[in-house]
C-alpha cells in the first residue's frame, strides 16, 4: 500500500474492428531528460511501477500532481511535492472506471430524511476498491428524462428500483447533474439515458407500440440529454417498461445515440434459453442504427444456457470482424442480482407499480403467475422456470430483515406457503421494493467473458441497504486478484486496461483511463501481491485488501486502506 507522508521529497536520478488497444503513451525512452529541481507539484507518487491503463508492459515511473492534472516522470528525480505517496514495491494504475452500476440515487440527498449513514458505508464500497469514476443509468434505468407531467408517476418506479426512500425523477440531464450533491460524492459519475423510464417517462407503463408523436418525444428527450452530455442509451429488455417496446422502436432511439457518436448499452431480451436470439436482436439494433453495441454483464445463465458462451463470444468476435462496433462488460462472479418483481411475467408487471401490487392481491392472478413459471411466456426471460426458487435469495427486504440472505423456496417452506404466494405476499408487504440475488450461472463461462479482448470490468453493483451482491465492494479486487494473480487467466496490465483504458474509450471519457501527461489525476496504488476481495454474500461490504492509496481529482481520497474526509467526485459530461 502507498505510505503518504508530507513534506518536501528529493532524491536523485536513479480487418474489421480489431479488439481494441489504447495507444501506449510514450515509454520512458522517449520521455524528454529533466534535471535539476522541477517546480512543485501538489502531490508526488514516488517510487511505483506503473501499470498506465493501456495494456502496455509496466515501467518505472514518478507521477507528480499539479491542478488535478498528471505529469509522468523518470523514476528517482529531483521534485518537490506538498505531500507525497511513496510507493515503492507498488502498482500505480489509473483509477479504474465502473462501467455499470446503479448509484444513481447514492448521492441525491434523502428526502424522507432517514439518516444518511446508512448509505455512507454503500458510497465508500467502490472507493475502496480503487474505483474512481462510476456509469450509471443502465439497464434501462435512470433518473432522468421525462416530459414534465409525466415526473410524479415516475417517482414509484424510481423507488423500487434504487431502493434509498423517495427518489425525485429529474426531467434531463442537467436536472440530474444539480441533483447529486457534491458532498456526497465520493466518485465521480457519468449516465446513460435509461430507455425505460424515457419510455415511461412519455407513455407510461403500457404495454403497446408508441404512437408517431410518442416516439417523436422520447427521441427529442434522448437527443436532449445526449447533448447535455449523458454517456449513452441503455435498455433493459428483460424489464417493465422497458421489455414492451420492439426492436423498430429501439432501432430509432438508437439512431439518435449514433448521430451523437454514443453507445447503444443493453441488458439483453434474455440472457437465459433465449440468449442467441437475444444477441443477435443487439447485433441488428447497431447494424441499422450505427451506434456502437456495448452488451451488458454478458452472460448465459440458467441450466439452458450453460455453456453458450462457447457460441456467444465468437458470434461478437465475427461482428466485429463484419464492422459492427460491438464490446462488452463482466462481473468476476456467477450470481447476479436484481427486482424481485423483474422474475413475474411481463403482463403482471403492466401499468406500473401500484398496478402490479393490486394484481398481486388476486388468487387467481397468482396462479396465473404460476402457470406462466411452468409454461413459459412468448419472449420472456423466465429466470425461475430456467432455475428454480432454490436459486434465488433475497437480498433487499427494508422491513423484513430476517428474509435477508435466505433462499426463497426456503423462506417458502418455512411459512408453510406456495414460493409463488410467499413472493407476492413480500413485494406487497415491502410495497414492491425488494431486491433478490439469483445463482444461475457457471464458472466456465463467467472465465470465458473474463479472458475475452472485448469484455471489460462493470460490477453491476445494486447499492441498498441490506445484503447487496458482494460485486459491489470486490468485482475489481477480485479481478486482479483470484482471477488475475491467484487463477492466472489474466496478467495485471490486461485487466488493468480492462478496468481503465478500454472502459474509458467505449465511453469516451476523455482525460481518464489512461495515465499520461495532461490527464485527469484519478489513480490508484496497489500491492499486487496482496491486493484480494473479502467481501462475501453473508458480509458484502467488507472493504478488499492491497488497496492503499486512491486519489480522485488529485485528491487523496483513500489512504492506507481507509477512507479520508475528501469528496471529489464530480458529474462527468460526456460531449
Amino acid at each position: 500500500m502507498g505510505r503518504p507522508s508530507r513534506g518536501r521529497a528529493t532524491g536523485r536520478p536513479a480487418g474489421g474492428p480489431a479488439a481494441p488497444r489504447v495507444t501506449p503513451a510514450p515509454g520512458p525512452d522517449r520521455v524528454p531528460p529533466r534535471s535539476g529541481p522541477q517546480p512543485p507539484c501538489d502531490l508526488l507518487l514516488r517510487g511505483g511501477t506503473l501499470v498506465d491503463g493501456t495494456g502496455a508492459p509496466r515501467r518505472a515511473a514518478d507521477i507528480a500532481v499539479t491542478g488535478g492534472r498528471i505529469t509522468v516522470l523518470p523514476p528517482g528525480g529531483r521534485y518537490e511535492a506538498a505531500q507525497v505517496v511513496d510507493a515503492t514495491g507498488r502498482i500505480v494504475t489509473p483509477g479504474f472506471i465502473d462501467v455499470h452500476t446503479h448509484s444513481d440515487a447514492l448521492a441525491v440527498p434523502r428526502q424522507d430524511g432517514a439518516p444518511d449513514a446508512e448509505t455512507e458505508e454503500l458510497r465508500l464500497a467502490p472507493l475502496l476498491q480503487g474505483v474512481t469514476t462510476e456509469i450509471s443509468g443502465n439497464c434501462g434505468t435512470s433518473l432522468f428524462p421525462a416530459l414534465p407531467e409525466r415526473l410524479a408517476s415516475l417517482a414509484e418506479y424510481l423507488r423500487v428500483t434504487f431502493g434509498l426512500g423517495p427518489v425525485r425523477p429529474a426531467e434531463d440531464f442537467d436536472a440530474f447533474a444539480a441533483g447529486q450533491d457534491p458532498a456526497l460524492r465520493r466518485t465521480h459519475i457519468a449516465s446513460l439515458v435509461g430507455h425505460g423510464t424515457l419510455r415511461a417517462g412519455v407513455m407510461g407503463f403500457e404495454d403497446r407500440p408508441p404512437t408517431a408523436d410518442e416516439l417523436g418525444a422520447m427521441c427529442r428527450l434522448l437527443d436532449g440529454a445526449l447533448t447535455q452530455g449523458a454517456a449513452g442509451l441503455s435498455t433493459g429488455l428483460i424489464y417493465p417498461p422497458g421489455g414492451y417496446a420492439g426492436t423498430e422502436e429501439i432501432v430509432a432511439l438508437a439512431e439518435v445515440a449514433a448521430r451523437h457518436g454514443k453507445p447503444y448499452v443493453t441488458h439483453l431480451r434474455d440472457e437465459m434459453s433465449q440468449v442467441e436470439s437475444a444477441l443477435e436482436e443487439a447485433l441488428e439494433i447497431a447494424r441499422r442504427s450505427g451506434a456502437p453495441l456495448q452488451v451488458s454483464h454478458h452472460k448465459t445463465a440458467g441450466r439452458h444456457a450453460w455453456g453458450a458462451t462457447l457460441r456467444t463470444l465468437p458470434r461478437l468476435e465475427r461482428a466485429r470482424a463484419e464492422g459492427v462496433d460491438v464490446l462488452c462488460d463482466v462481473y468476476p462472479y456467477t450470481a447476479g442480482s436484481t427486482v424481485l418483481h423483474a422474475l413475474l411475467p411481463p403482463w403482471a408487471n403492466e401499468g406500473g407499480v401500484g398496478a402490479l401490487l393490486a394484481r398481486l392481491r388476486l388468487p387467481e392472478v397468482r396462479d396465473r403467475i404460476r402457470t406462466s413459471i411452468a409454461e413459459g411466456v412468448k419472449g420472456w426471460e423466465n429466470t425461475v422456470g430456467n432455475g428454480g426458487w432454490d436459486l434465488i435469495a433475497v437480498a433487499a427486504a427494508p422491513t423484513h430483515p430476517a428474509a435477508e440472505g435466505h433462499r426463497i423456496a426456503e423462506l417458502a417452506s418455512a411459512a408453510g406457503l406456495d414460493p409463488v404466494d410467499y413472493v407476492c405476499d413480500l413485494l406487497l408487504a415491502e410495497g414492491g421494493e425488494v431486491t433478490i440475488i439469483s445463482h444461475s450461472m457457471r464458472e466456465d463461462d463467467v472465465r470465458r467473458v473474463l479472458t475475452s479482448p472485448l469484455a471489460m470490468i462493470g460490477s453491476d453493483g445494486v447499492p441498498k441497504p441490506g445484503r447487496p451482491h458482494p460485486r459491489w465492494a470486490g468485482s475489481f479486487a477480485r479481478v486482479l486478484g483470484h482471477y488475475g494473480r491467484d487463477e492466472g487467466l489474466l496478467t495485471l496490465e490486461s485487466a488493468v486496461h480492462k478496468m481503465t483504458g478500454l472502459p474509458a474509450r467505449r465511453f469516451s471519457l476523455t482525460g481518464r483511463g489512461t495515465v499520461h501527461d495532461g490527464a485527469l489525476a484519478d489513480l490508484v496504488v496497489l500491492d499486487p501481491d496482496a491486493v484480494r476481495d473479502t467481501a462475501t454474500f453473508d458480509r458484502p461490504l467488507l472493504a478488499p485488501e492491497g488497496i492503499g492509496t486512491v486519489v480522485v481529482a488529485g485528491r487523496i481520497a483513500v489512504r492506507d486502506g481507509r477512507p479520508t474526509e475528501e469528496r471529489a467526485g464530480v458529474v462527468v459530461r460526456v460531449r
